[in-house]
């Protein structure tokens, strides 16, 4: 996804794109409903993966609203649907996710999917998780997991999402459900909130779930 953040007009884009491996990008745009004191920053993140031959694969993708950066976008990811000659699936974390899903899918022709409903490209899974309405989505040949609102990223790795944002559920019962995720090779985790982790992410995330553990 070769999207160039200093433009010739000497501009610069607030939309950043970050090469995470062969194949696989994360960018970051302003979401339009963002609000001061909301416990999420106004930049989220959002990935591009290309599947093989098979498909590229979108993840909770937000399109930028800013008129040019809207422009550099599209010409980006118009270059790389057209190189790749693949069809484009669209997939959600949770439904609040939704973002500009339906604007690329109609653009592209391509399929919006859950993890509750529609068919996964091969080398993709969607591991639920049992108190939320949410799924991780696992990319097999990168090793990375791309978790919605569950997992944050922070300067220190991740955290879990505030207990306000459970309802009447704790972190502790969130940590528990997420232990099958340690099951993965992990090596990446590209989270929608904060910064990701771009190494040893298993580990990471193996410590996080401990401090929740019960004594």
């Amino acid at each position: 996804m070769e999207l160039r953040l200093h433009p010739a007009d000497g501009s610069v884009s607030r939309v950043e794109v970050t090469r995470v491996a062969e194949g696989l990008w994360r960018w970051t745009a302003s979401h339009p409903d963002w609000k001061p004191r909301q416990g999420w920053e106004r930049e989220v993140g959002c990935v591009y993966w290309e599947e093989g031959d098979e498909a590229i694969v979108l993840v909770d993708p937000l399109v930028p609203a800013d008129a040019g950066e809207r422009e550099r976008f599209f010409s980006a990811l118009d270059r790389d649907v057209e190189r790749a000659g693949l069809p484009l699936v669209v997939l959600l974390t949770c439904a609040w996710h939704a973002r500009s899903s339906d604007e690329l899918v109609e653009r592209y022709g391509g399929r919006l999917v859950t993890g509750s409903a529609g068919e996964l490209p091969s080398g993709v899974d969607a591991v639920g998780i049992a108190s939320e309405p949410e799924w991780v989505v696992w990319l097999e040949d990168p090793a990375t997991l791309v978790p919605g609102d569950v997992l944050l990223g922070t300067a220190e790795g991740l955290e879990l999402c505030p207990a306000s944002w459970l309802e009447s559920r704790s972190r502790g019962q969130l940590a528990r459900e997420l232990e099958p995720l340690l099951d993965l090779p992990a090596e990446r985790v590209l989270t929608s909130h904060g910064p990701p982790v771009l190494s040893g992410a298993r580990d990471v995330l193996a410590r996080l779930l401990a401090r929740y553990a019960p004594a």
